[in-house]
C-alpha cells in the first residue's frame, strides 16, 4: 500500500468517526429540547451531588422541576435517587427529599431510593419500589443532555417512562455543557458496546 493511499484511507476513516460522533451529539442535545409533558403515577428524579445536607445547583433544579410537576398535577408521587457520597453525610435521595418537603411536597408523597450510585441503577432501583407502591408509569426528571440515555436506560428496564427534561440547568457555560455532552456520548457509546457484547454471548449460550 501507497503512503498516498494510506493517508486517505486514514483521512476517510476519521471523516467517518467525526460523522459517527456528530451524529450521536445532535441526537442527544436534539431529544433534550424538551416538549408536552403528559401525566403519570411519578417522577424519577435522577441522582446528582448533594454537599452536605443541601442538594448541589444541577441537583436542585431537577429537584425544583419534579416539584413543579408535582404541584401542577401531572404526578402524585416524586421518587429520589441517589446513594450517600461518604459515611458521615446523607444519601442524595434524603437531601432531595427534606428539601422538596420545604417546598411544599408532603412527605408521604415523597419516596427516597437510596441505594443507586449511577444512571442505570437509579432507574432500576427505583422501578422495583415503585413496583411495592403500584406506581406504573413515570416522568424521568435530569437535565437535557442527560435525557437521550437516561430514557434509552428506563425502555432497556421495560418501565413505562417518557421525558421530562428541566427547563432550567446548571450547564449554561459552553465549557460545561461541552464536558456534559462529551460525558454523556461516552456513556452512550460504552453503554452500546456493553450491549452489544452481551447480546453476542447470549446468542453463543443459546
Amino acid at each position: 500500500m501507497t503512503i498516498s493511499r494510506s493517508i486517505k484511507l486514514t483521512c476517510i476513516a476519521a471523516l467517518c468517526a467525526g460523522g459517527v460522533l456528530l451524529y450521536l451529539a445532535a441526537g442527544i442535545l436534539c431529544y433534550g429540547d424538551g416538549g408536552p409533558v403528559d401525566s403519570a403515577d411519578a417522577a424519577i428524579v435522577l441522582g446528582a451531588a448533594s454537599w452536605g445536607d443541601r442538594p448541589s445547583p444541577v441537583f436542585r433544579e431537577r429537584i425544583n422541576y419534579a416539584v413543579d410537576l408535582y404541584k401542577g398535577g401531572m404526578v402524585r408521587k416524586i421518587i429520589f435517587t441517589g446513594a450517600r457520597d461518604s459515611a458521615d453525610e446523607p444519601p442524595a435521595s434524603t437531601v432531595a427529599k427534606r428539601y422538596a418537603v420545604g417546598l411544599g411536597v408532603p412527605e408521604a408523597d415523597c419516596i427516597e431510593e437510596d441505594r443507586s450510585r449511577t444512571t442505570e441503577e437509579n432507574l432500576l432501583y427505583a422501578r422495583e419500589i415503585a413496583r411495592r407502591a403500584d406506581i406504573s408509569t413515570f416522568l424521568v426528571v435530569s437535565d437535557p443532555i442527560h435525557m437521550k440515555r437516561a430514557m434509552t436506560l428506563a425502555l432497556d428496564l421495560d418501565m413505562n417512562a417518557r421525558p421530562a427534561p428541566t427547563p432550567t440547568t446548571r450547564y449554561r457555560t459552553f465549557g460545561n455543557s461541552a464536558r456534559f455532552l462529551f460525558r454523556e456520548m461516552y456513556y452512550s457509546i460504552t453503554y452500546r458496546i456493553k450491549k452489544l457484547i452481551q447480546g453476542k454471548t447470549r446468542d453463543k449460550s443459546c
